[in-house]
């Protein structure tokens, strides 16, 4: 089974939650794409749902295979976010936002009343680190809020190098008009000390930890998908 395929196999299995008349967060990135084909599918088939897209990316996936949409302004409570993931650990910690919509993602996330995690095997981690942690960042004093970050990671003992996100026609810019600093830290013993403090810096717009947000994660690899609940 390859990489596609079991992105598949996770999207299907996430697929069995979602209930007529549900009000649906859809998520961004390779893995929710795959979801978004199967979920346009029932929708063809007579599924009735609203979904509220993560991404511009998403969102034109989905107008052009007929997923109804609406905005989070007017669906503002959620039954149900399906989303893929950078790295998820055994508590159901992730980091998110290698596809850059980071904010509007954890947006969506925290108006639902559950979210499922949609990943394959590599995907899961011990600690979270090894990808690198996107932080969105506001252009406005981006070398200050750099130099902010750098220092807030060196107090929590975290080192590796800081760049920001690089697109063919100079930095990538998200659907917010934000950058994203890319912090390589290689372990973070401590996600949810490092989120608090990140989110007292002032030109940090959002981070790609997300702590207490997952309800359960659908995992695939070789043998099919298996469910993945957070260790006490």
């Amino acid at each position: 089974m390859d990489a596609r395929e079991m992105k598949i196999k996770a999207a299907a299995a996430a697929l069995e939650h979602v209930e007529d008349g549900m009000r649906l967060g859809i998520g961004t990135g390779s893995t929710a794409e795959e979801f978004v084909r199967l979920l346009a599918e029932k929708v063809a088939g007579g599924l009735k749902v609203e979904g509220v897209p993560t991404s511009e990316r998403t969102a034109r996936l989905c107008l052009e295979l007929g997923v109804p949409l609406k905005s989070l302004d007017e669906l503002p409570q959620l039954d149900l976010t399906i989303d893929g993931a950078d790295e998820v650990d055994g508590h159901l910690r992730l980091i998110k936002g290698g596809g850059g919509a980071l904010l509007r993602e954890k947006i969506v996330a925290a108006a639902s009343e559950r979210m499922i995690v949609i990943a394959d095997e590599s995907k899961v981690v011990d600690l979270l680190g090894r990808f690198p942690l996107p932080i969105e960042i506001n252009t406005f004093g981006q070398v200050s809020t750099r130099i902010a970050v750098e220092k807030t990671a060196e107090r929590l003992g975290l080192t590796g190098e800081m760049k920001l996100r690089a697109s063919d026609d100079g930095f990538f810019m998200t659907d917010g008009g934000h950058l994203i600093l890319d912090a390589s830290f290689g372990r973070i013993p401590d996600a949810e000390a490092l989120a608090i403090a990140l989110n007292t810096i002032p030109g940090v717009v959002e981070h790609g930890l997300f702590i207490n947000l997952a309800s359960l994660a659908i995992i695939a690899g070789p043998a099919g998908a298996r469910v993945m609940n957070a260790r006490n």
